[in-house]
């Protein structure tokens, strides 16, 4: 099917989930997505798989970069999408694909911004990270993700949220020794011992540092556990796997060297873990983002691709009309009059001419 990037925002939003594309399923509306910017004169476009980079080159001393992923998560009987009043419903409505109409329409009707621009509508955000359409772009081809800034079109309520958390995963290992039940005092009970662990988890207070005038708040959570032999033998391992939500005031080292110390005396492994983002609100391209949009600025709770911007050295924000916490959900919604709103305060930033700091 054709994309009408001219059509009013909602109605392109909602031709836009019609669209199925479910992670590594998204080449129909890569598809769509490609023929309807390759028709547009003043974007240079490029295709790398599923991914799809138009950029326009105007030569302007400033480029921000304009991102949001296509791909959703499985569907749950929520397409085809459907209007009750205010609210589109449908799987990818507010995760992302709100945001990625709102980034079409601007790249069909602003061809001559003020600074230039990339948008970037990449694959499989939702899945595995090794899959993950922005990551390849970054390894294969960088220069076409170079910017001065960006924005992440990501569910936010239309608020701005800046930088975003790092998260880890670690395996927390008790150990025991094995023994027959009926005679446990000649064994070690590892999953008794494992009780340590989940005092010190208990006992944890979140720390609320502030980043760049943002408070971030940490976390530190088992959010699985597993030890056990047989109904009748003491078990002699007791694996508790804890996720950490830390600030962008810590670096990977920082957090890893954090949670090793905090659960001293037991054996832990990390097996998953990606950088936090800083906020980047003082670079002049953001500002000038934060001062024309008008939104609230907070800090972002979770992890993000802002941090893989993060990593190629470009600030980068989220924002984007979707609402976080209907994210993934069956009846997930978008309330149309914020993906207007989010339009509008996009054009008018590209449309402010770019200052240049002394």
């Amino acid at each position: 099917m054709g994309l009408d990037l001219f059509a009013d925002v909602v109605e392109l939003t909602a031709a836009i989930v019609d669209v199925e594309s479910v992670s590594g399923a998204e080449g129909p509306l890569a598809d769509a997505v490609e023929e309807a910017l390759r028709a547009l004169p003043h974007l240079v476009v490029e295709r790398v798989g599923h991914n799809v980079v138009a950029r326009t080159e105007l030569g302007h001393g400033e480029r921000v970069v304009l991102a949001g992923h296509l791909d959703t998560v499985p569907l749950n009987g929520n397409l085809p999408s459907r209007m009750e009043g205010d609210r589109l419903y449908g799987c990818g409505t507010t995760d992302m694909k709100s945001g990625v109409a709102v980034a079409l329409r601007l790249a069909a009707t602003v061809p001559e911004p003020s600074r230039d621009v990339t948008y970037v509508f990449y694959e499989c955000e939702e899945i595995e990270a090794e899959r993950n359409g922005l990551r390849k772009l970054a390894a294969a081809r960088p220069e076409l993700l170079a910017g001065d800034f960006a924005v992440l079109l990501e569910p936010t309520g239309a608020q701005i949220e800046g930088g975003c958390q790092g998260t880890m995963r670690v395996e927390v290992t008790a150990s025991g020794e094995r023994a027959h039940s009926a005679r446990a005092w000649m064994g070690s009970n590892a999953i008794h011992s494992a009780g340590k662990i989940l005092d010190v988890l208990r006992a944890y207070e979140p720390a609320r540092p502030v980043v760049d005038g943002l408070e971030y708040r940490e976390g530190l959570n088992a959010v699985f556990i597993s030890g056990g032999v047989a109904g009748n033998v003491i078990p002699d391992e007791c694996v508790v796997t804890v996720n950490y939500r830390f600030a962008p005031d810590k670096s990977l080292a920082d957090a890893e060297a954090y949670v090793r110390e905090i659960f001293d005396g037991f054996e832990v492994t990390v097996t998953d873990a990606a950088s936090a983002a800083r906020p980047g609100l003082t670079h002049p391209a953001a500002a000038a983002f934060v001062a024309s949009s008008g939104a609230e600025v907070r800090a972002k709770l979770g992890w993000t691709d802002v941090a893989r911007f993060s990593e190629l050295g470009i600030p980068a924000v989220n924002y984007g009309p979707g609402e976080p916490t209907l994210a993934h959900t069956k009846d997930e919604y978008v309330e149309t009059p914020l993906i207007t709103e989010c339009e509008e305060r996009m054009r008018t930033w590209l449309a402010v001419p770019t200052t240049v700091s002394p």
